[in-house]
């Protein structure tokens, strides 16, 4: 009786593991994956929203704002996890020097003993657009 009370108490305890395991795994990955998705996006963006015709005209690089925060938000959303709810907050686009600051928050939310769980999940990017002359 003594040997499988042990092999019960082994058991849950593995259980309780792999389940804590998941739910940490699943935040980390979001977070990770935000943040990659988040960089990429704003890089991107920023290579698109350059002014041409101001770069031939004065030699100096430019971006225009609404074209930065269109393709962003463009871009950001084609290749966002439709599971998620994101909350996209743009604080500051310089145009000259390119430059630009956002925060992306997202909501996760998990159950655990039939109590819902909410986590927000922000990631901050300041980008400065740096190009080779």
């Amino acid at each position: 009786m003594k040997e499988s009370l042990w092999g019960y108490i082994v058991i849950i305890l593995g259980v309780t593991s792999i389940v804590f395991i998941y739910f940490f795994q699943t935040i980390t990955n979001t977070d990770q994956q935000n943040y990659t998705l988040l960089r990429e996006t704003t890089e991107s963006a920023m290579y698109d929203s350059i002014d041409e015709a101001y770069y031939q005209k004065y030699g100096v690089i430019k971006i225009n704002t609404e074209k930065f925060v269109e393709n962003f938000t463009r871009r950001f959303a084609s290749n966002a996890s439709l599971s998620n709810t994101y909350i996209i907050e743009i604080y500051d686009v310089s145009e000259m020097p390119p430059k630009v600051s956002l925060i992306v928050k997202s909501t996760k939310s998990t159950s655990i003993t039939n109590e819902k769980v909410d986590f927000e999940i922000s990631n901050k990017i300041d980008a400065i657009l740096e190009t080779p002359y």
